[in-house]
């Protein structure tokens, strides 16, 4: 998974903050195109109104989690200071430009309810409820120490059977600012009631009582959401 790290501003203040996640697999012909993003489209993002922190990610091979990095699958994460902007930019040039350019193309816009953790420093701000029912967005991250890589990579494969194969769990795609040291997972689920059957299973469960007991990660953050909108497609499915 592939690269760099940036935040636009200290904080994401505001009451009323919304988050988009943005999936795109580029399409072969614009392949160079799509390596330029994780350079040309940090520079690029400072521009976009209401945008208070952002991250541009590549992914692992096939939109999973593995060390071998994905030639075509990109992501951003972006918050935005309120709905009004993340709905400007979803509309925008630089949305199209990743959609028209690439075979699957998926978008999620949420608010937090819960986040635990910081990301560069920060953290994002809750703007929601946990809802009664429906469907859930998780995002969690961490910076592996080097030191740690081996060990945590070592437990991977088992964490992503476990994930592909839980109840209810309708998206699950790994993504990293950085080979093999920052990485994250942004999954969604049918309710809440999975994720928490997901997170005390046993493959998952095991795998972060060790990352913390053995002091895997600098810096960690999990954030659920509910979704607000979904549209488009990823790995052959259809949201929205």
């Amino acid at each position: 998974m592939t690269h760099d790290t940036h935040s636009h501003a200290s904080s994401t203040s505001g009451g009323a903050a919304v988050a988009v996640f943005l999936l795109a697999d580029i399409a072969p012909r614009f392949r160079w195109w799509g390596y330029a993003r994780f350079v040309v489209q940090r520079f690029q993002m400072r521009s976009i109104p209401g945008l208070v922190f952002f991250k541009v990610m590549g992914s692992g091979f096939d939109g999973g989690f593995s060390l071998k990095p994905s030639a075509s699958r990109q992501a951003l994460f972006c918050v935005f200071q309120d709905e009004a902007c993340a709905d400007q930019f979803l509309a925008s040039d630089t949305a199209n430009r990743y959609s028209s350019r690439s075979l699957e193309f998926c978008t999620a816009k949420m608010r937090a309810y819960s986040c635990k953790g910081t990301w560069s420093g920060q953290q994002i701000d809750v703007t929601a409820t946990e809802p009664d029912f429906g469907p859930i967005a998780t995002l969690t991250r961490a910076s592996i120490r080097p030191s740690r890589a081996w060990a945590f990579w070592r437990m991977q494969p088992a964490s992503e059977v476990s994930l592909n194969n839980a109840a209810d769990c309708l998206l699950a795609t790994g993504v990293g600012e950085a080979p093999l040291l920052r990485q994250a997972t942004f999954s969604l689920w049918g309710s809440v009631q999975a994720m928490d059957r997901y997170a005390r299973s046993g493959a998952h469960l095991a795998a972060i009582r060790a990352a913390y007991e053995g002091q895997f990660f600098s810096e960690s953050m999990f954030v659920r959401f509910v979704p607000l909108a979904l549209s488009g497609q990823w790995r052959g499915r259809h949201y929205g």
